[in-house]
């Protein structure tokens, strides 16, 4: 054997260990980098407040142009039998953080600063979930399901808040407000004035955490300041999942833009909604810019019907039964998980959005009290033959609603639901949707039958509701 065989030999095997421990390294390192990305998806959950069913470029509106939420709906899946859980405000935003209506969660339909209750301290609200999850949550706008201190976002799993206690058109509580030490006081105000001077609409608080930061709200700049808040919030936790609620004040009256919308169309209210489709583009931007886009679960709502827009083809506005109060657009986006291009006619709800979301992160459902809505990711994720899970979606609002299938039933008259007009025809209303998404033909006297199954289905939910909290 030559001298220099062993030495050949011991180099040889010498890069072969090294090559292997290199190998070994690498894999160490990507496992590592795999391990520390989440596995469960960040969620941007943004809610308009009265904007309706035809106020959006993709649901029919020309008024004015909505290219970012149009985008929403052409890389994601728009809804089109969407429902809130109520027609109004405080209910609509109860039954979406919870997925119970509202009845049971303690709040009325509409709260006001004289209100000294809110939602329950003990419900379970999407945040608390999520936060469970090792989420860090966040609302950026407007909460109104309670102002004072037990009853604030802070209480009920959110790390942080930044936005309005109830809608732009109520007033100060004086009694209750806190006044940051470094609060901005607008038109002339000071602390004790604002808390001498008689509360006057229109003139709210902004608030950060607990405390108010600014008084009266600049109303000009609030869908600027939650667009920056919420950008601020997806750059500085895009290490971690995430959740932010993002509740626009607008297009709630008194409606208001920044100057750069100011002008921009025809109508206060088309630049108003511009400026709110500016604000989902910056949203969609931060993600993206945080290399964030396919772990990133986006869904558009609103909390009821419109106030001052369009309904579409959909009868009513906001605060009626009618499908225009509370049938609502939606649309969801997640690159290589929610299918593109895709229309869902299924019907789903905003009581859906904690058992769905609860059910994608491995989180717990509530079990010790009824939980209404349903875990809708069959219909999210484009499943084949995938069906609504609700058999009836049920309002015990005002005197009641059903939609079932195809049918949309009322157990009142036509014209019972105006003060000193006499009702007309059928004591009930039943209508086909599937020939008549206006609600115009009233066919309650030719199926008798679907009447009956409807009116027991309404009675028994009533019954649960009263019952069961």
């Amino acid at each position: 054997m030559s001298t220099n065989q062993p030495n050949q030999l011991h180099r040889i095997t010498t890069f072969i260990l090294t090559s292997l421990l290199t190998i070994l390294s690498i894999f160490s390192i990507n496992k590592a980098e795999c391990a520390e990305k989440p596995s469960v998806p960040n969620i941007v959950l943004i809610l308009a407040d009265d904007q309706g069913y035809g106020d959006l470029g993709c649901y029919g509106a020309t008024a004015f142009k909505t290219p970012n939420l149009d985008r929403l709906a052409h890389e994601g899946m728009r809804f089109t039998s969407f429902y809130t859980g109520c027609p109004v405000c405080s209910g609509s935003r109860a039954a979406l953080l919870t997925g119970r209506h509202y009845q049971r969660v303690g709040v009325p339909p509409v709260m006001f600063p004289g209100n000294k209750n809110g939602i329950k301290t003990e419900e379970v609200t999407v945040a608390e979930v999520l936060k469970e999850k090792g989420y860090t949550t966040a609302i950026v706008g407007k909460w109104h399901l309670g102002h004072l201190p037990a009853f604030l976002p802070t209480k009920h799993g959110f790390d942080s808040y930044f936005g309005i206690p109830y809608s732009n058109d109520m007033a100060l509580d004086p009694e209750s407000a806190k006044f940051a030490g470094n609060c901005v006081f607008r038109d002339g105000l000071t602390a004790e004035t604002a808390r001498t001077e008689k509360p006057k609409g229109g003139k709210v608080p902004l608030m950060r955490g607990e405390e108010v930061i600014e008084y009266p709200a600049d109303q000009t700049t609030l869908t600027k300041r939650y667009t920056e808040e919420a950008v601020k919030f997806i750059r500085t936790h895009k290490d971690k999942p995430f959740f932010l609620y993002l509740p626009h004040t607008m297009p709630h009256l008194p409606m208001a833009s920044s100057p750069e919308f100011k002008g921009r169309t025809k109508t206060l209210f088309g630049d108003v909604i511009e400026e709110l489709d500016w604000s989902v583009g910056e949203v969609l931007k931060a993600v993206a810019d945080a290399g964030l886009d396919e772990r990133t679960l986006v869904i558009f709502t609103t909390d009821n019907g419109t106030r001052s827009g369009s309904s579409g083809p959909l009868r009513a506005q906001k605060a009626s039964l009618y499908e225009g109060g509370y049938r609502v657009p939606c649309l969801m986006r997640w690159p290589g998980k929610i299918p593109a291009k895709r229309v869902c006619d299924e019907i789903a709800a905003t009581i859906d959005v904690l058992p769905t979301l609860a059910k994608l992160v491995g989180g717990a459902v509530p079990t010790d009290r009824p939980i209404d809505g349903k875990d809708i990711r069959p219909l999210m994720f484009g499943e084949a033959n995938a069906k609504t899970p609700h058999e009836h979606y049920i309002l015990a609002h005002g005197q009641g609603a059903v939609r079932s299938g195809a049918w949309k039933f009322y157990p009142w008259p036509e014209g019972g639901d105006k003060k000193g007009e006499a009702p007309k025809g059928p004591k009930v209303q039943l209508y086909d949707l599937t020939k008549d998404l206006g609600e115009k033909q009233n066919v309650a006297d030719q199926h008798p039958e679907v009447v009956a199954r409807l009116q027991k289905a309404f009675e028994t939910f009533v019954a649960d509701i009263k019952k069961k909290q």
